[in-house]
């Protein structure tokens, strides 16, 4: 029987973007959808965001992560991924809990896409009222 591999589990949303998080004992490499990092992303202030909940607890470098994210755009998907890497980092250390809940990064970002609304041009937008 081969051993078992220690991993911790967590699942991020925001938005329309759901994103699984494994994180295995490593050097600190990220993969994401079997691509790297860096070529994932490619504003600095969505990889900044993802790295947010690592650099808090300070397992920046005591974790590899792979992840796959579905769904939304650059933005939901980097807040997804930084709530699932918070919420494995919980899996792996519930002393962790604290710190990251008074962060924020345990809070599921409630924000959604308002629906556009019949006989009008969007959601909030109206079309130009004239009284005569």
């Amino acid at each position: 029987m081969a051993a078992s591999i220690v991993q911790y589990i967590g699942t991020g949303r925001r938005k329309e973007s759901v994103a699984r998080v494994i994180l295995r004992p490593g050097k600190g490499d990220f993969t994401i959808n079997g691509r790297p990092f860096d070529n994932y992303f490619p504003t600095e202030a969505a990889r900044a965001s993802v790295r947010q909940p690592l650099l808090a607890t300070e397992t920046a470098d005591k974790f590899d992560i792979l992840m796959n994210i579905d769904g939304g755009g650059i933005s939901g998907q980097a807040g997804a991924a930084r709530h699932g890497i918070a919420r494995a980092l919980c899996e792996f250390n519930v002393e962790l809990r604290s710190r990251l809940k008074k962060l924020g990064f345990l809070t599921r970002d409630p924000r959604q896409h308002e629906r556009k609304k019949y006989g009008q041009k969007g959601a909030r937008k109206r079309f130009q009222f004239s009284k005569r």
